[in-house]
């Protein structure tokens, strides 16, 4: 028989929702819990600027940050620093968001704090890679908070785990193989021996001036490059073509049509992202699946991504684009269109960790990227694992990861 009475006082609502919770496998630490009088505020913001290690993944600055509670409690964030290396500005915008929007609030009310870091200031409302990965710093520090007061890795407050194991993929080392071709297929079979299922590889460089034209000798180079990993391996490697929107239109179509022989996993935002109307079309043309999204930003940019149907294949960057919430939202976008998502990961080990909170939760899920260098495991207290190709997500609370405070000091950037 359903008990419709209703509690008869503030402990009793207080122990019911605390009993629910209980119920539902979620375990609060003694000091919190869902009936607690007192809101958990924001008081502080620290920012940390590290020096990074050869070879330089994720920059060779890493800028973090903590913001410290009153409930004792420090959530950690990062603000990607791709290959910026004056990051006073940035150290300033993340003071001024914390002092204008974040202090003295709730780090639990995640949606208001992102709106008002986004929204208020009217001639600045707008997705951008200058503002925005500010935003994803101080976003995953709040949720990094969130799953230590809840005692939960993220991943469970936002619908649990969907995969045990996530599957991963870093570049392929291509020192020589432009001058040997071959030298491609001994470092596929050496990739596969450890495990990897996917690579990916660049061979078209300079990066810039861009958009532009390739020769058909060099696109034809290329193409042996691939030739002679299909021979090595065979189909037990995933190629994608990592490409940095060096082509103009009709190149990236020349190039597709050439490629497309060798099944290649994808091909990476083969024209420059500002113009997702000019993806589309080299979508259109090709039956490559097109990724695309490290340099998109927010909700608002990907949906006309997919909208367009620009690529299949989404690489949002959850330390860029607004961190792990505005992530998770995208990531279901995307699975509305029944595109996967692959997040971009040349960041430091903070945003690394958040990518795989949001791949942990994701049903489509399909690969991360993991390009990393040693600093990435020295730096956590216990490193995130990853084994013959694949990562196997913390289960600690918040982000699952806690500084190793030796590393950190070590590391500090003194000039």
């Amino acid at each position: 028989m359903r008990d419709n009475r209703q509690p008869k006082c503030e402990h009793d609502l207080q122990r019911c929702s605390t009993i629910q919770a209980y119920a539902a496998g979620i375990v609060f630490p003694n000091h919190w819990h869902p009936g607690a009088r007192k809101k958990m505020r924001v008081t502080e913001i620290k920012t940390i600027l590290l020096d990074n290690i050869k070879p330089y993944r994720g920059g060779s600055k890493w800028l973090f940050i903590q913001l410290f509670t009153d409930e004792g409690l420090v959530g950690l964030g990062e603000r990607v620093t791709g290959h910026a290396t004056n990051l006073n500005s940035q150290i300033s915008l993340l003071h001024d968001l914390c002092d204008r929007f974040v202090i003295g609030n709730s780090p639990f009310d995640i949606e208001k704090i992102w709106a008002a870091m986004y929204g208020t200031l009217h001639d600045y409302r707008h997705p951008g890679l200058d503002s925005t990965p500010a935003i994803s710093a101080i976003e995953m520090a709040c949720w990094d908070i969130i799953g230590k007061a809840t005692n939960q890795p993220i991943y469970n407050l936002l619908g649990g785990k969907y995969h045990d194991k996530l599957r991963a993929y870093a570049y392929m080392p291509t020192e020589g193989v432009w001058e040997n071709p071959e030298k491609a297929g001994e470092i596929a079979q050496a990739l596969v021996a450890e495990g990897n299922t996917a690579c990916k590889l660049d061979p078209f460089m300079p990066y810039f001036p861009l958009p532009r034209d390739f020769p058909l000798k060099t696109i034809r180079h290329a193409a042996k490059i691939f030739q002679c990993i299909r021979d090595a391996v065979g189909d037990e490697l995933e190629i994608g073509i990592g490409t940095h929107g060096q082509f103009s239109t009709a190149g990236a179509i020349r190039v597709a049509s050439i490629l497309e022989e060798f099944n290649p996993f994808w091909f990476e935002e083969p024209v420059p992202p500002e113009n997702v109307d000019e993806m589309a079309r080299v979508a259109a043309h090709t039956s490559i699946p097109i990724a695309s999204g490290e340099r998109l930003v927010t909700k608002y940019e990907f949906s006309q991504l997919l909208i367009k149907q620009a690529a299949q294949i989404i690489q949002l960057d959850v330390g860029q684009c607004g961190g792990i919430l505005e992530s998770k939202k995208i990531a279901g976008m995307a699975e509305a269109h029944y595109a996967m998502i692959a997040p971009h990961m040349y960041v430091g080990p903070i945003s690394a960790a958040a990518a795989i909170q949001l791949d942990t939760c994701s049903p489509n899920f399909l690969i991360q990227e993991y390009n990393v260098n040693d600093l990435h495991s020295e730096i956590f207290v216990e490193p995130i694992k990853f084994e013959n190709g694949y990562i196997t997500p913390p289960t600690g609370p918040g982000l699952g990861v806690e500084l190793d405070e030796k590393v950190v000091a070590r590391q500090l950037t003194r000039d």
